[in-house]
């Protein structure tokens, strides 16, 4: 056995950044979203093909960070009690995270509408379980 794999970390352990911060904002996931709807819309008024390609490229990367946030806020920042007060929560979630799947699989406006809606409906919970001042630093006066 070699000293760097003696040294080795047993177990790697993952969050949504190096340091569990307890930082969490639908924003992020939104401004992804926002990407996607727009891009699908360049998508759609342009006629150069390579560009094209390249905007289905981009928007199925920000559709997957969208996805990514989504997830992070449903399993690190919800908890029991919230779904108490949101018995949709979970669903909702779920129904979010597949859509953001279903606006990388198309070009469709419709699709990307669809996820900004259930994002709003999100940050709505998240702000009326208290999201803003327990997971975001406030302005100072």
């Amino acid at each position: 056995m070699s000293l760097m794999s003696f040294l080795a970390p047993r177990r790697t352990a993952y969050g949504h950044c190096d340091i569990p911060c307890g930082v969490y904002d639908p924003a992020q996931a939104r401004i992804e979203a926002e990407s996607c709807y727009k891009i699908v819309q360049k998508y759609h008024d342009s006629s150069d093909e390579v560009f094209r390609q390249r905007c289905i490229l981009v928007k199925e990367e920000r559709a997957e960070l969208t996805k990514h946030h989504i997830d992070v806020l449903w399993h690190d920042y919800f908890k029991p009690e919230h779904v108490e007060k949101f018995p949709d929560l979970h669903d909702t979630c779920w129904k979010a995270s597949k859509q953001a799947s279903k606006v990388k699989q198309t070009v469709e406006l419709a699709e990307a509408k669809k996820l900004l809606e259930l994002i709003d409906k999100i940050d709505s919970m998240w702000k009326e379980t208290g999201g803003p001042a327990a997971t975001r630093l406030q302005p100072s006066a």
